[in-house]
């Protein structure tokens, strides 16, 4: 009995092979020609295009706002607590009660508030990243077929998953999408 784990390797080593196997029986010049791989880091076209720029900086205009908004909301939490402090010692038990039951919900409030933007972002977030992925997917579909690569496979980053581990310089079409990408969307 083969564990699930052994299976996989068996058969992405079967791949493999046979893979090498059919470029080993083509002469060298076809076999370079009938595969081309390239890379391309999706994050850097995102931060380099002109669109892409333009939409992350949509995004950070949003993100100051919607912060000066909470900072604001904050500063008005402090203020609060520190007159309730000062006001505690002079208060009866129920309007201490009271006056700390108002500054619970005002936190509660704060807090929901962050969290809706929190969400908010996240989804902002996600529509930018899949809108701009659809965009970067096309740019880079076009570029490989001019260009006659076969397969282009996502760079990753250091912020990302880093799916490409070593390539040669010539197959990075990172530069070549971003120019693609600035023709197509910037309007």
């Amino acid at each position: 009995m083969h564990t699930t784990g052994t299976f996989f390797r068996r058969i992405t080593l079967s791949f493999v092979t046979a893979g090498i196997i059919c470029l080993g029986s083509l002469p060298a010049a076809q076999a370079a020609e009938a595969f081309k791989m390239g890379v391309v880091d999706p994050q850097t076209v995102l931060e380099k295009s002109k669109a892409g720029r333009k939409a992350l900086d949509g995004l950070k205009e949003y993100v100051t706002t919607r912060q000066k908004l909470l900072s604001g909301d904050e500063e008005d939490l402090r203020n609060t607590e520190k007159t309730l402090k000062e006001q505690l010692a002079k208060l009866s038990d129920t309007e201490k009660k009271e006056k700390e039951t108002q500054f619970r919900t005002k936190v509660q409030e704060y807090q929901k508030r962050a969290q809706e933007f929190n969400q908010e972002l996240q989804g902002k977030q996600k529509e930018l990243v899949d809108e701009y992925m659809k965009k970067i997917s096309s740019a880079t579909k076009t570029v490989a077929e001019k260009s006659g690569f076969a397969l282009v496979v996502d760079k990753g980053s250091e912020q990302t998953v880093k799916i490409v581990i070593y390539n040669k310089d010539t197959v990075d079409l990172t530069d070549q999408v971003i120019k693609e990408f600035d023709r197509v969307n910037s309007k």
